[in-house]
């Protein structure tokens, strides 16, 4: 295998079967867990920022020349979006000096509001994916994380204020 091919499906992740986006945020989990008990903030925060570079230039070089503009076996867009979603919960953790696992709450909402953002593509998420181009396959994850990370603040604000 390239290492496009690995980069983009994020070592084999992708050619899971069926629903390979949901096998691709399902995964991205772990991953998450790992590297903030790695490096902390800083380090989930580069991993962001290099698995967005990385999934770019894989997505670049999987579909150049290819007439499918968004592969489906290409998940690290999902991975990168899913840590994006994630980033409120790793920084209430660093912040409060809490164990990340006893914010599972956090966890599952990041998940499924991603997933829903992703599938849904509403507004700036839908003018991303419709660009049909490796940025485009990037960043409406991207957006949907951002969007996703917005339902996991406002969940975790209202939790905190109506029932601690």
């Amino acid at each position: 295998m390239k290492a496009e091919e690995i980069i983009g499906t994020f070592g084999g992740v992708g050619l899971l079967r069926p629903a390979p986006g949901t096998w691709g945020s399902l995964v991205a989990l772990p991953f998450a867990w790992g590297l903030y008990h790695m490096g902390g903030l800083l380090l989930f925060l580069g991993a962001i920022l290099v698995v967005f570079a990385a999934g770019f230039w894989a997505t670049i070089q999987i579909t150049t020349g290819n007439g499918d503009p968004d592969p489906s076996r290409v998940v690290v867009d999902e991975v990168a979006g899913q840590w994006i979603a994630l980033f409120p919960v790793l920084y209430g953790a660093s912040f409060a000096g809490a164990d990340l696992l006893r914010l599972w709450p956090g966890w599952v909402v990041a998940f499924f509001a991603f997933r829903l953002f992703d599938i849904w593509k509403p507004w700036i998420i839908g003018w991303a994916d419709r660009r049909h181009d490796p940025l485009g396959v990037m960043l409406d994850d991207a957006l949907a994380g951002v969007f996703a990370a917005l339902v996991v603040i406002l969940l975790g604000a209202l939790y905190h204020v109506f029932l601690t």
